[in-house]
């Protein structure tokens, strides 16, 4: 028999990992090793699952992670018995679960409760939940707002009350004896599993309908449009998700209504690059500004703002206007704005101008050749 990898290397965390960063580890490695989702290769990515479901049971559980960090494998080796990890014994299903999506996540439950032949319940299921997109300025995302939107989703049927049928037009289903669940075997090498899942006739109530309720079809559910208002809070990022609860879609077996995710995406802006908290704006000066010096307005989220320019700033210097960005979303203070400057350099000009400017650059000389040169990044952290 091989030799167990250390748990923490199976996960690719560090032995300090918190919790979640164990979580998130599994998370990523689970969906990559199921073997529902890795068709190229499902025995090794069935034996990939089961190492790596075996890391988090014991790096999740605080006893048995002491005691493996304490004594290697031995100290946990009770926990799995002498012919390997015994499933059986795995107690974290309902964190598994979770991590998955139990009530839906597209794997039609649990993709863990598939693998293992887990039973599914009978009872009432959440809905699907929905999601909307929302497109916000700058500065809407900067003050927070006020959407109102209208959300095409499905409610259970008043007349039915989501049974499909007329009260008392049922009868027991053929298909799975009123159970509401159906088994179905596979083999995989010398492992057998079970899969069960709700019954496809009865959608797991155990009853057929007798006569469809002529309200909804029989079906259960009715389509409608509901107006719902969302805050977008000060300081909201690209792809933010908002959360309204029972604004999905019915259930179709008496749960209830799924939740509503509206995701935040921020237009741009002709003025004004996001980074973080942080604003970018580029000003456009003058030769003469920037020889000179002058003091110029450029616009920041609340109007305008007076930046000095000192005599001799070179094209590209970083200038920054502390607290004038994006507030933070926590509450905490908000970022800066910082403001690039450009130098534009006239592309016409009259017999004098020119002649002047000539004047202008004899006069230098040589002084343009024996300016220090910096990169606008080294001039940045020189300045922050």
């Amino acid at each position: 028999m091989a030799e167990k990898r250390d748990y923490y290397e199976v996960l690719g965390v560090g032995r300090k990992a918190s919790k979640d960063e164990i979580k998130q580890a599994y998370r990523k490695l689970a969906m990559k090793f199921h073997p529902d989702m890795n068709k190229e290769n499902p025995k090794e990515a069935e034996e990939r699952f089961k190492e790596i479901s075996e890391a988090y049971e014991v790096l999740v559980d605080d006893e048995k992670r002491a005691r493996f960090d304490q004594y290697g494998h031995e100290g946990v080796s009770n926990s799995f018995g002498t012919g390997g990890f015994d499933w059986s014994n795995f107690t974290h299903f309902g964190d598994i679960s979770d991590i998955f999506g139990g009530s839906g996540g597209g794997f039609g439950g649990s993709i863990f409760d598939q693998f293992f032949g887990r039973g599914v319940q009978r009872g009432p299921r959440e809905g699907r939940s929905l999601r909307y997109d929302i497109e916000v300025s700058i500065e809407d995302a900067a003050k927070g707002i006020e959407k109102e939107l209208r959300i095409p989703h499905s409610v259970t049927c008043e007349t039915c009350r989501g049974q499909g049928a007329k009260p008392g037009d049922f009868h027991t289903c053929p298909t799975c004896k009123g159970s509401g669940q159906v088994q179905r075997g596979q083999k995989r090498g010398y492992t057998s599993f079970v899969t069960i899942s709700n019954c496809p006739t009865c959608r797991g109530s155990g009853k057929q309908v007798v006569k469809k309720c002529p309200a909804c079809g029989g079906v259960g559910v009715q389509q409608t449009t509901s107006t719902i208002q969302v805050s977008v809070p000060k300081g909201a990022d690209e792809g933010m998700r908002l959360r309204v609860r029972g604004a999905g879609e019915a259930s179709d077996n008496g749960g209830p209504p799924g939740d509503l995710y509206i995701v935040v995406h921020i237009a741009d802006h002709p003025v004004f690059e996001r980074d973080g908290t942080n604003l970018w704006v580029e000003a456009p000066i003058t030769f003469t500004q920037a020889a000179l010096g002058a003091e110029i307005q450029v616009p920041t989220l609340d109007g305008t703002a007076l930046v000095t320019v000192p005599a001799g700033t070179q094209t590209g210097t970083v200038f920054r206007l502390k607290g004038r960005g994006m507030p933070d979303v926590r509450g905490h203070s908000s970022g800066d704005e910082f403001v690039k400057v450009t130098v534009v350099t006239p592309t016409k000009l009259s017999s004098q101008q020119k002649e002047l400017m000539r004047q202008l650059g004899d006069s230098l000389g040589d002084q343009a050749k024996t300016l220090p040169r910096k990169s606008v990044f080294k001039r940045f952290r020189e300045d922050t």
